[in-house]
C-alpha cells in the first residue's frame, strides 16, 4: 500500500528546493496511493495538485487547501464527490475514469462558486440518461463539462427539464447502487476463498516450503536433486497461476483494481526473494598472502604516482582521490613495506620499493585538487623480498659529500702554486701608491737646469712651480 509521506512529498518538491510548506504545485501520480492524507497540513499553499492514476477510494483531507485551483483525481477508485466545499478557489476538477455512480453528489460542488471546468467522462454516471442536463442545471457556475463548452441555450433547456431529468437520474442511481452492492459481495466472497486456499496450501507444506516425508532421512543422498525438482515444479505452478489470473475475466471495479495491485506486489516480493538467494556474497579481497607478502590492489580504480625523492631520502605517493569527497571517508595506514588507503571502504594498497618509517610519515590532502599526498621517509636498510639485510647503505648525503671531496682534490691538483702567482696584493698596492706620492713631492722641488744635456726647452709646456 502506497502512502503519502513527508519524504515522498520532498522528493517531488525539487523545483521548490525540497521545501514543502510553501509548495504551490505537487505531482504524486502513479504512486499506488490508496488514501489521501497529510497534504492539507503540510502544503497549505498548494494551487495545483496531481493525483491521477492511483488507488484513492475517497476524497478527503483537502478541505483546508483554500488556494487550490486545479485538482486532478483521474484514474482512481472514487465513487462519490465529497469534502470539496472548503476548496474555495477551485476552478478545475478532473475526475475522469473513476467509479462515480451517485450523480446527485455533484450538488456538493455548488459551494465552489469559482468552479469553471469539470470532467466526469469514463464514470458510470456519465452513461445515465439526462446526465449532462442534470449537471448543467445543478452547477450553474460551470462553463465547461467534459471538455465541451456549455451554451446559454443548453442551460436554459436543462433548467426547464430539471425535475423530469432529476427523477430519471434518481432511478438509475438506485439501480447502480444495487449492482454495486452485489459486486462488492462477490468480490468479498472471492477474497475469502483465496485466503482459505492459501491457508490450506500452507498447512500441506512445511515451514521451509517442502512437503514433509518420512523417507527424507533414507534418501539423504538424493536430497539436492529432490529439492531441484520441487523448485522446478513450484515455478511451473506459479507460472500457471499467473497465467490463470491474467486470463480470468473480471469486471472493472475498485476491488478488481486492488486485486491486481496485490497480485503484482506479491510477484514483486517473490522476485526479490529469488534475486536475494541468487545474489552471491563476494569474498573479501586478499591484501596479504598466507606467506605474509603484500599485494598491489587498486579497487577504487584511482590514478596514482609514486616518486622516490633521493634529495630528501623519502618516498612520495600522490593518490588522485575524488575532489569533493569528504576526508572522513579516507583512512591511511603506512607500514614499513607497503601503504594502504581505504577510500569509501575500498582498499588501495601499494608495495613500496624501500623500507620506510611509519612513525615519521605524514598524509596531507590538496585543497585545490583533492589529491592525497603521503610522504614516507626511508630507513637505512635494504629489503630484498621478505628478508632484511643488516648491511648499511650509503645515504644520498654521504655520496654527495664524497663527490664534493673528489672535486676539491681535482681542483687543488690543477691550481698554480700560490707563491708564484702574479696577482697583485691589494694591501701592497695601496702602500706603494702612498710611497710614490711622497717621492714625487720630494723630487718636484728639483728643477732641471739648462745645462742638462737631456733638457729641452719647450715653450708650450708651462713652467714648473
Amino acid at each position: 500500500m502506497g502512502r503519502i509521506t513527508e519524504d515522498l512529498i520532498r522528493r517531488n518538491a525539487e523545483h521548490n528546493e525540497c521545501v514543502i510548506f510553501s509548495l504551490e504545485e505537487l505531482s504524486l501520480h502513479q504512486q499506488e496511493i490508496e488514501r489521501l492524507e497529510h497534504i492539507d497540513k503540510w502544503c497549505r499553499d498548494l494551487k495545483i495538485l496531481y493525483l491521477q492514476n492511483n488507488l484513492i477510494g475517497k476524497i478527503e483531507n483537502v478541505s483546508k487547501l483554500k488556494k487550490l485551483e486545479y485538482l486532478n483525481l483521474a484514474l482512481n477508485n472514487i465513487e462519490k464527490i465529497e469534502n470539496l466545499e472548503g476548496c474555495e478557489g477551485l476552478t478545475k476538477l478532473d475526475l475522469t475514469v473513476n467509479f462515480i455512480g451517485e450523480l446527485s453528489s455533484v450538488k456538493t460542488l455548488q459551494h465552489n462558486i469559482h468552479l469553471k471546468e469539470l470532467f466526469l467522462m469514463g464514470n458510470p454516471c456519465a452513461d445515465f440518461d439526462g446526465y449532462r442536463q442534470f449537471v448543467v442545471a445543478t452547477l450553474q457556475q460551470l462553463r465547461w463539462l467534459d471538455g465541451k463548452e456549455i451554451e446559454r441555450s443548453e442551460r436554459i433547456q436543462a433548467l426547464q427539464d430539471f425535475l423530469v431529468v432529476e427523477q430519471q437520474v434518481r432511478e438509475q442511481e438506485k439501480a447502480y447502487c444495487l449492482r454495486r452492492a452485489k459486486d462488492k459481495e462477490e468480490a468479498q466472497r472471492k477474497l475469502q476463498e483465496e485466503e482459505n486456499k492459501g491457508e490450506k496450501q500452507g498447512s500441506l507444506t512445511g515451514f521451509d516450503g517442502r512437503c514433509p516425508s518420512s523417507e527424507e532421512n533414507k534418501d539423504h543422498i538424493q536430497a539436492p536433486e529432490i529439492q531441484e525438482g520441487e523448485c522446478k515444479r513450484k515455478k511451473l505452478d506459479k507460472s500457471e497461476d499467473d497465467l490463470e489470473f491474467w486470463n480470468k475475466p473480471s469486471l472493472y471495479t475498485p476491488e478488481s483494481r486492488l486485486e491486481t495491485l496485490r497480485h503484482v506486489e506479491k510477484q514483486r516480493k517473490e522476485q526479490e526473494k529469488l534475486s536475494e538467494k541468487k545474489k552471491k556474497v563476494k569474498p573479501p579481497r586478499m591484501l596479504i598472502t598466507e606467506d605474509g607478502r603484500a599485494l598491489n590492489v587498486n579497487e577504487p580504480k584511482l590514478d596514482f604516482s609514486l616518486k622516490d625523492d633521493e634529495k630528501h631520502n623519502r618516498i612520495i605517493l600522490d593518490l588522485a582521490v575524488y575532489r569533493y569527497m569528504d576526508t572522513s571517508l579516507i583512512d591511511v595506514d603506512v607500514q614499513p613495506t607497503y601503504v594502504r588507503v581505504m577510500v569509501k571502504g575500498k582498499p588501495f594498497q601499494l608495495v613500496l620499493p624501500a623500507e620506510v618509517r611509519p612513525d615519521s610519515s605524514s598524509a596531507k590532502r590538496s585543497q585545490t585538487t583533492g589529491h592525497l599526498v603521503v610522504c614516507m621517509p626511508k630507513v637505512g636498510e635494504v629489503i630484498t623480498g621478505c628478508q632484511r639485510t643488516s648491511k648499511p647503505v650509503q645515504s644520498t648525503l654521504d655520496s654527495s659529500r664524497e663527490q664534493t671531496n673528489k672535486r676539491s682534490q681535482q681542483m687543488e691538483r690543477l691550481e698554480i702554486d700560490p707563491s708564484k702567482h702574479s696577482f697583485p696584493d691589494v694591501a701592497n698596492i695601496v702602500q706603494e701608491k702612498k710611497h710614490t706620492r711622497r717621492t714625487v713631492r720630494a723630487e718636484s722641488k728639483i728643477v732641471p737646469s739648462k745645462e742638462d744635456p737631456d733638457f729641452e726647452d719647450n715653450p708650450e709646456v708651462p713652467p714648473l712651480i
